[in-house]
């Protein structure tokens, strides 16, 4: 119910990297050498930004739990470095945030959440590595109304988590800003250790 990994609560590895303001995670598909991970590439890598809808689509379909659908406020994307954003042109969960907003008639605040530093590529880093790259590189932007993000239930958006590291630190500070909870959605998600597909 709380991290959409579909094992028994003794068994779930996914739990234990979600923070208690953090409310729940879902995403649509595993990633790794299946549909899912060649999508993902082609909006990201190869400029498919059209692929987002449907992606949104699929991730508007989710289950969620009763408390999140009532209370969810508005869709926060995932911020890209202004490097990374000149050189793809686009943020793929800015986009994805887009479509999705359509079909649950939310908002999206894609200026509430800012990367204070960039950081290195993700893919190729350990657990822990993924940890100390995003440590404090999030925060809420300087222009961000309090009065708006305090109390409210938000809802991260990004196209893959891996081992939620990026996600758990953008949470954080959106509940450090003075959002009440936070939950998350993903087009895809990574296997955890041990996970059998």
């Amino acid at each position: 119910m709380r991290c959409g990994h579909p094992l028994r609560r003794s068994d779930c590895r996914w739990c234990g990297l979600l923070p208690p303001f953090v409310r729940a995670a879902r995403s649509v598909a595993w990633a790794g050498e299946g549909t899912a991970s060649g999508i993902v590439h082609a909006l990201k890598y190869q400029g498919w930004s059209r692929v987002a809808d449907g992606m949104a689509a699929r991730m508007a379909r989710l289950d969620w739990p009763v408390d999140v659908q009532m209370e969810r406020t508005a869709l926060v994307p995932v911020p890209l470095a202004p490097v990374r954003l000149r050189e793809r042109g686009f943020n793929q969960s800015a986009l994805l945030a887009a479509a999705l907003a359509t079909h649950w008639q939310l908002p999206v605040w894609d200026d509430l959440l800012q990367r204070t530093r960039a950081t290195s590529s993700q893919t190729r880093l350990t657990p822990g590595e993924r940890l100390s790259n995003v440590s404090g590189a999030f925060s809420v932007t300087p222009r961000a109304s309090t009065d708006a993000l305090r109390g409210a239930h938000l809802v991260l958006v990004d196209d893959v988590v891996t081992t939620a590291s990026t996600l758990v630190a953008c949470a954080a500070a959106l509940h450090a800003g003075g959002a009440r909870i936070v939950s998350v959605v993903t087009f895809a998600r990574a296997p955890a250790p041990g996970d059998r597909s």
